[in-house]
């Protein structure tokens, strides 16, 4: 019999006002419905006694009034204290699922203060790390001055870096002295969102560090990567000093020019609202988070989205940013199409992420990454999440670190 993940109060709050949110939006989409098909395919004659809908309206009304109040009354009772010793751990198996759901609606969570989003920080050992010198000592008593700090990628948590017995900072710390430190983040938000925050955290982070830092090194896998490199934007804008310490960033997968699946979800939302009868449901397609559709091009800036509708069709906005100057930057992608066939190869990349995105290839120079031809790497036969574990992809890691 498999054991169930322990639910906090704060899941159980954040799950009712997560459901009456879904109540409230589900009665949204079924009166958009009603109206749509009262009215005859292309005229605005209804069909119905003119009175229905009022009706109509009056009774959802009705139902979105009681679905907050009865939400209103669960979240107060939840909200009482609960008593320190029956607190508990947080498992691996919830912190994966309040982690996808992040990743699906975050931005939702997070306007909503849903007490489901993350709110970021670095951590060890699925542990917080608090800020002050002589917390990170103790929490820390092995810091060396090697820091690496890494970036999981979305809908996924801090925990996941190790998989089927590997993890790529732990092996790192061993082989080549570094100390390992994951970042947890909500990566439902906009990555922008999420650069500037990290670009704070890492300032506080080298502030208060028990050593002074020498060498510091950023690993982001998939949407860590792109979060990442918004943080070096972004610090290097603020005058942070911590830029002068960044020596590596290495992108495992990265789409640095986007993902064909969240444009084929782009798609998915043009072909519904094309269609009278079904055009309300194309509001369930919409209902994907802001660092979902970042995915579409590879959004880094507050510009490349801030005023303009996500989800409506159109080119790429997106303002070419170079990768940071004085740091070495690493790109490794994953291929599982049959090596040779270069179309296919180049589309498919490790299953998700194309190898041109991956890569920073791009047909507009402009755009285009500069990766030095020596520190790429293409692994044959790696999917986008054996990238965290496969034994080819460490030892790559180690031979570049090592060898810098």
């Amino acid at each position: 019999m498999t054991s169930r993940a322990p639910l906090r109060r704060a899941d159980l709050r954040g799950a009712a006002r997560l459901a009456a949110d879904a109540t409230v939006g589900l009665t949204d989409l079924v009166e958009a419905m009603h109206a749509r098909i009262a009215r005859r395919p292309g005229s605005g004659a209804p069909h119905e006694h003119p009175r229905a809908g009022v009706i109509s309206a009056q009774v959802y009304n009705t139902v979105r009034g009681v679905t907050r109040l009865v939400s209103g009354g669960v979240d107060a009772l939840l909200a009482l204290p609960v008593p320190a010793a029956t607190a508990r751990d947080p498992s691996p198996r919830r912190e994966a699922i309040v982690a996808a759901l992040n990743g699906v609606i975050g931005d939702h969570l997070a306007a909503t203060a849903n007490p489901l989003a993350t709110a970021m920080a670095l951590r060890r050992d699925g542990r917080a790390l608090v800020m002050e010198p002589r917390a990170l000592a103790a929490s820390v008593p092995q810091a060396t001055d090697r820091l690496l700090v890494l970036v999981h990628g979305l809908c996924m948590n801090d925990l996941q870096w190790s998989r089927e017995g590997h993890d790529h900072g732990v092996a790192l710390a061993r082989e080549l002295g570094f100390t390992p430190l994951y970042l947890h983040y909500n990566s439902g938000l906009h990555v922008s969102l999420n650069g500037r925050a990290l670009a704070q955290q890492l300032e506080r982070l080298l502030e208060h560090w028990p050593r002074p830092v020498e060498r510091l090194v950023l690993l982001g896998h998939s949407m860590g990567g792109l979060v990442a490199r918004s943080a070096v934007h972004y610090a290097t804008q603020a005058g942070h000093r911590w830029p002068a310490r960044l020596r590596d960033l290495v992108l495992l997968g990265t789409p640095n020019h986007g993902a064909p699946l969240e444009r084929a979800g782009h798609w998915v939302d043009l072909a519904l609202g094309a269609t009278p009868y079904v055009a309300p449901f194309a509001r369930l397609g919409k209902l994907r988070s802001a660092g979902v559709t970042d995915l579409r091009h590879g959004n880094l800036l507050d510009e490349d989205w801030a005023g303009h509708d996500r989800f409506a069709h159109g080119a790429d906005r997106r303002r070419p940013l170079p990768l940071p100057q004085g740091v070495r930057c690493y790109a490794v992608a994953g291929r599982i199409g049959r090596q040779g066939s270069d179309l296919k190869d180049r589309l498919l990349g490790d299953g998700l992420v194309p190898l041109d995105s991956a890569l920073g290839r791009h047909r507009d120079p402009a755009r285009t990454l500069a990766f030095d031809e020596h520190r790429q790497w293409v692994g044959e036969g790696i999917n986008h999440l054996e990238l965290l574990n496969r034994a080819e992809v460490s030892a790559q890691l180690q031979r570049w670190l090592a060898t810098a």
